[in-house]
Order: structure tokens, then C-alpha cells, then sequence
């Protein structure tokens, strides 16, 4: 089996890094962190000229590409610190869509999303703070005559304030895997508050969401009531491994960063990489940072073709790279010294993204207990 990216693909990757170096420069990441919810409406509008917004998005509802070509764009992106609601929509919302969403909410929201129009998200996370079933506790969505009602809370929503869709885990019945049910809110329904969040990286934001008597018709459900877990397991199986690309181009560059420093940068008449303290700190980055890459781009593949060993592929990726990620964003400013630890360099906003995206569907911890499970240990 050939796991090399194909002569279209590295193209791909080539016009992605342009783009994003001229339109995605640090200074416009920082003017993004400094902006209400570091979302640019010109700019999406130039991804979806790209054709970035329809990648991994079937050709039915006016996508192009598959998810391999989403992971290039992704590891690229990650390099840049790319900020606004692209991973949200792409890595979370659109596989959520493609495993549960009916046949119109499909033509609705992945062609809108395709076509450059519309973002959205996933409202998963609670303060139990738990990625698996369990974690879905809001036992507030009731059945209200024709349709549906939801109370309850959700954290750590990403880009919530500028979704035009969000899908909502709730839960039908009380407890198990059984009794995940997934609805689809288009707009901002009345009883739905989105609340900002002071989070570590501030560029990516991330969003309390309450829903107050929220109604919804019976056509916001995604899939069989009771019987979305499966489906919402396996579209977060496709969000670890987009995230893991993301956090991959992020670790390149702060290894690419910290290698030119360690040549330009004099003590005592030479350069500091000379001096084993920092040359064997690179080596190790390399090191982690080659593998972390090899167990994303695997992981990317079986789930792009759906092989048996997909879950365990996605959490064997997210354990490596969580790791990888903060330690290569650790050890780079450690490079760095003491011009690493300021405001002023963008180490620090490497650092805070790999603390962010650690956690983000899972850490390490969690995913290393679903290998041991895989493994029956």
C-alpha cells in the first residue's frame, strides 16, 4: 500500500503554504486575537474561493477532494496559526453531517458550507469535561408535541459565535451509550445564549453555549433518536485526526523556527547549536515530531478508508501528537531563551495552541486508556 500524497496533493500543499504565508502573516494573527471572536469574513470568503470549504465534502452537495486533501490544507493551517471557525466547520461540523445528518440536512448545510456561505460547529463538551458517551449529560432535550425541547449547558464550544449551524449532542435517555441523541440548530433559535470564554489561546475562541426552552422541530434530529453516539463517535474519530494534522504543522514550525535560531544565534563566538543542551533538544524534536506526523498521516488514511482499525488509529495519533506538540512548543522556547518568553515572538502562541489542542477531543491520558482498551489490557 502506498501511503505517499500524490503529485495533485503536494501541489495542494505547495498553494496552501503561498496562500497562507501572504494572506495569514503573525501580524494578522495578532490583529485576529485582539478582535471580538477573530473571525474575518473576507477571508473565509477567500477560502471558499480556494475551494478549501468543500474539501472532504462530497461532489453531491457541491464539494471537491476527499479528507486527505483536508489534512494537507490542515497541516498548513497549523503552521500558520490559521484563526477563525475552519477547523470547527471542516474537522468537527462536516464529518458530524456526513455520518448522521439526514438527506436534506445535508443539501442544506454541507452546500452551503462547500459553497464558501456558512460555518458551523459542535456543541459536545460539558463541564464534566468527559470526551465518550458519557460525557453527554444534558438531559435536557424532551419530547414537546410535533418536536423537541432543549435545556442545559454546553462548554467549550468553538467558534459558536459565528456558526450558522451547530450540532448539539443532547441526551433522550438517561444514561449509556443508548440515549445520545444529535439535533441540528440552524441560526440562533430563541433560548440560545453563546457566552465568550477566556481560554489560553486566544486564537481559536471558544464559547459557553445555554439552551433555554430551546424548540425545535422533529426534522433537527440527526439520525434515529437514542442512536447517535455511534455516529458521533465516528465523527469524532475523523476530528482527532484533523486536529492532529493541524497540531503537526504547528510542531514543523516551531522545529523549522527553533533550527534557524539555533544557526543565527552567537554565545561565546559560536553558534548555539553547536552546544549539546540545545542541538540534542532539536534532535528529539525532530525525532517526535517525524513520528507524530507518520501516526497522523495513518490515521488519516484508515479513516478516510474506513478500515477496522480506525478508532484505535485515532487515538494512537491523538496520544503521540498531544505530547509531541507540547513538548516541541515547550523546548522551542527553551531554544529561544529568554527573547522566546516574550510578547513580542510568536513562540509563546505555538505553546499556547499545543496546550489548547492537547485537550481538545481528548489528551493523551484519555486515548492511551482507549489503546489499552483496544489491546485488551
Amino acid at each position: 500500500m502506498d501511503f505517499a500524497f500524490s503529485e495533485e496533493q503536494e501541489m495542494l500543499r505547495s498553494s496552501a503554504r503561498e496562500f497562507l504565508t501572504k494572506e495569514v502573516p503573525q501580524s494578522y494573527v495578532r490583529k485576529m486575537m485582539e478582535a471580538e471572536d477573530a473571525w474575518d469574513e473576507a477571508l473565509w470568503k477567500k477560502l471558499g474561493e480556494m475551494g478549501w470549504t468543500g474539501l472532504g465534502v462530497p461532489e453531491a452537495y457541491g464539494g471537491v477532494g476527499t479528507f486527505l486533501d483536508l489534512v494537507v490544507v490542515l497541516e498548513e493551517a497549523g503552521r500558520a496559526l490559521l484563526p477563525g471557525p475552519f477547523f470547527s466547520t471542516m474537522g468537527l461540523a462536516v464529518p458530524a453531517l456526513l455520518e448522521a445528518g439526514s438527506e436534506s440536512q445535508k443539501q442544506s448545510a454541507l452546500s452551503r458550507i462547500a459553497a464558501g456561505e456558512a460555518r458551523a460547529t459542535v456543541a459536545f463538551s460539558e463541564p464534566a469535561g468527559r470526551w465518550d458517551a458519557e460525557g453527554v449529560q444534558m438531559l435536557g432535550a424532551e419530547r414537546r408535541g410535533p418536536g423537541w425541547r432543549l435545556d442545559g449547558i454546553k462548554l467549550f464550544v468553538p467558534d459558536a459565535a459565528v456558526a450558522d449551524y451547530l450540532v448539539v449532542a443532547a441526551r433522550t435517555r438517561p444514561a449509556g451509550e443508548e440515549g445520545v441523541t444529535l439535533f441540528l440548530l440552524e441560526g440562533r433559535p430563541a433560548g440560545v445564549t453563546i457566552s465568550p470564554l477566556k481560554t489560553m489561546d486566544m486564537t481559536r475562541r471558544w464559547y459557553e453555549v445555554r439552551f433555554e426552552g430551546v424548540e425545535l422541530p422533529d426534522e433537527a434530529v440527526m439520525g434515529d433518536v437514542d442512536r447517535g453516539w455511534p455516529a458521533l463517535k465516528r465523527a469524532l474519530e475523523w476530528g482527532q485526526a484533523a486536529l492532529c494534522a493541524e497540531m503537526i504543522g504547528g510542531a514543523q514550525h516551531v522545529l523549522d523556527s527553533s533550527v534557524e535560531y539555533a544557526k543565527t544565534r552567537h554565545q561565546f563566538g559560536k553558534p548555539i547549536g553547536i552546544y549539546q543542551a540545545v542541538s540534542h533538544k532539536l534532535a528529539d524534536m525532530l525525532v517526535e515530531t517525524e513520528s507524530a506526523r507518520s501516526a497522523t498521516y495513518y490515521a488519516a488514511w484508515a479513516i478516510d478508508a474506513d478500515a477496522p482499525d480506525r478508532s484505535l488509529a485515532a487515538s494512537m495519533a491523538k496520544a503521540y501528537v498531544s505530547d509531541t506538540y507540547r513538548r516541541a512548543a515547550g523546548n522551542g522556547i527553551q531554544v529561544h531563551g529568554g527573547i522566546g518568553f516574550t510578547w513580542e515572538h510568536d513562540m509563546h502562541l505555538y505553546f499556547k495552541r499545543a496546550k489548547a489542542s492537547e485537550v481538545t477531543l481528548g489528551d493523551a491520558t484519555y486515548h492511551r486508556e482507549l489503546v489499552a482498551q483496544a489491546l485488551d489490557l
